[in-house]
């Protein structure tokens, strides 16, 4: 049952969310300026394509970063009349823009180092430009590693985005660095450039990752690891007279979660006893999930078909007799109206 004292729970979770999401995003914001400040001086000091590369995805960080926190911010808004499921979605519009800056730097970095190959400069002082850019990348990884946990905790595409591309830039860094390294060893010059044109071929790969994982957000596709955790919660917690639970969706809007789903429960129940029944059925839902959780639920009543499933072993108007439980499947439990008429579900 839902209680005052959980409404409460709940409010101040969301309340807390946009806090913190807010606090870890300006940390991030403010990290990533100073790393970008000590590439470009690395690239000054050494006058490497890898690192100048490096120092120019930064510029992008800060610029990603700081279309996060406004979006961040807009989307800690209460709900009003105009946005009556809140302002969450503006996260995924800011995760958006990111991907897209960093689809515009990965480009503008091949063309950098494909230049560099074709005309290579000098390279001096790569003992002092390895270790800004090690440093740089172990604390990217870091910043990267908060921004996923929190992202994951409080439900925020924003800081996930933002910490994927971190943790991205982390990997690239391991082989910038590797490259740097060979430079060092052989003379080559022409690796730093080919290096440089890998790294942007990185970044433009994970500026394609945060637009499609933005891109699915947006258009409401289907997240299969929250159906399946409500699949498990729905077949824990069943009751004798959920007869069977279908239509079964769920959406995201920040930190809020929605949930819509079908109830078949005995037809000759009263809308009392079945606004009982649906409360314990919300409250298994929401036990679920972290935040905010918004349960729809729409009842219909069982017909001849339901009954040789039913566990209502008390039922006066049974027509079929009981032949053993139905499991349910997640084929079932998404299946819409039409699809559990057409299959006697």
């Amino acid at each position: 049952m839902f209680g005052m004292e959980e409404d409460i729970s709940k409010a101040e979770f969301s309340e807390r969310a946009g806090a913190v999401k807010l606090r870890v995003q300006m940390a991030v914001v403010a990290v990533g300026a100073l790393l970008m400040c000590a590439k470009f001086a690395a690239f000054l000091f050494t006058n490497s394509a890898a690192i100048l590369t490096d120092a120019m995805e930064s510029i992008v960080n800060v610029v990603a970063g700081l279309v996060s926190l406004y979006g961040i911010r807009l989307a800690s808004r209460p709900k009003d009349s105009d946005h009556p499921f809140g302002h969450g979605k503006i996260e995924l519009v800011s995760a958006s823009v990111e991907g897209l800056l960093i689809l515009a730097a990965g480009v503008a970095i091949v063309c950098e180092g494909a230049a560099r190959l074709i005309s290579p400069a000098e390279i001096e002082r790569l003992d002092m430009g390895l270790a800004v850019v090690a440093l740089a990348g172990v604390a990217n990884f870091l910043m990267g590693s908060v921004s996923i946990h929190f992202g994951r905790k409080y439900g925020s595409m924003a800081l996930i985005a933002g910490g994927k591309h971190l943790h991205s830039d982390t990997y690239s860094t391991i082989g910038l660095v590797a490259g740097l390294l060979a430079v060092s060893l052989t003379g080559a010059v022409w690796i730093d450039s080919a290096v440089a044109v890998l790294f942007g071929l990185l970044i433009i790969s994970a500026g394609v990752g945060v637009l499609r994982k933005t891109i699915a957000n947006l258009t409401d596709e289907a997240d299969e690891g929250r159906l399946k955790k409500l699949l498990k919660t729905v077949s824990d917690y069943r009751e004798n007279d959920w007869i069977d639970v279908h239509n079964l969706k769920v959406i995201s809007y920040g930190s809020d979660i929605f949930v819509d789903c079908d109830l078949t429960m005995p037809f000759f129940y009263t809308i009392e006893r079945g606004h009982e029944v649906s409360e314990s059925l919300k409250a298994a839902i929401c036990g679920a999930f972290e935040g905010n959780v918004l349960v729809s639920i729409h009842f219909d009543s069982c017909a001849r078909a339901h009954c040789s499933h039913c566990e209502l072993s008390d039922c006066r108007y049974r027509r079929e007799p009981f032949s053993g439980s139905q499991s349910l499947t997640m084929r079932e439990i998404t299946g819409s109206d039409e699809f559990m008429s057409e299959n006697k579900i």
